[in-house]
C-alpha cells in the first residue's frame, strides 16, 4: 500500500500522482489534504502518512510540500520513518537500496511533475538490498530512536 499525503502547495500534484499511481495500477490512500486550503499545514499530513507506513511493514509514503523538507521533517518524527528527499531517480534508487527509505518526500516548488513521476516510479520499483552492511546501518538509525 502506498499512502499519499500533501499540504496546499502539493495538493494540485498529489491529486495527479492518485490518476497516475491508479493507472500503474498501484494500490494506494490518500491521507489528505481533501481539499485545497491554503491555510493547512504540513505536519498532519506528514503525520498521518508516517503512522500508516510504520503500522505495516511493506506500506511506503509519498509527502509533498512545497520544498519537500518540511514533510520529511515532520515524518521522520515518527518511530520507524526514513524519509527523505530525492532531486534525480538514482539518488532515490540509492536511498531506497541503501538506507530502506520508507517515505519519499517531493517538492512541489522545485520539481517538475515528470521529474517527480520518475523519481517516484524509481522509489517504487526499488527494493532494500539487504547487505549486511546496509542492515547494520539502518540498525544502528532505529537505535536512536529509543
Amino acid at each position: 500500500m502506498i499512502y499519499l499525503g500533501a499540504d496546499h502547495r502539493g495538493f494540485e500534484l498529489k491529486e495527479k500522482f492518485k490518476r497516475w499511481l491508479g493507472e500503474l495500477g498501484y494500490k494506494h490512500e490518500d491521507m489528505g489534504a481533501f481539499e485545497y486550503n491554503r491555510d493547512d499545514d504540513y505536519p498532519d499530513f506528514a503525520k498521518a502518512v508516517a503512522e500508516k507506513v510504520a503500522s505495516e511493514a511493506s506500506a511506503k509514503g509519498i509527502l509533498i510540500c512545497g520544498s519537500g523538507i518540511g514533510v520529511a521533517i515532520a515524518a521522520n518524527k515518527i518511530k520507524g520513518m526514513r524519509a527523505g528527499t530525492a532531486a534525480n531517480a538514482e539518488q532515490v534508487r540509492a536511498s531506497v537500496n541503501d538506507e530502506d527509505l520508507n517515505v519519499l518526500a517531493l517538492s512541489a516548488d522545485y520539481t517538475s511533475e515528470e521529474q517527480a513521476k520518475e523519481i517516484t516510479k524509481t522509489f517504487l520499483e526499488t527494493k532494500f538490498s539487504g547487505v549486511e552492511r546496509h542492515v547494520r546501518r539502518v540498525n544502528k538509525i532505529k537505535e536512536l530512536e529509543k
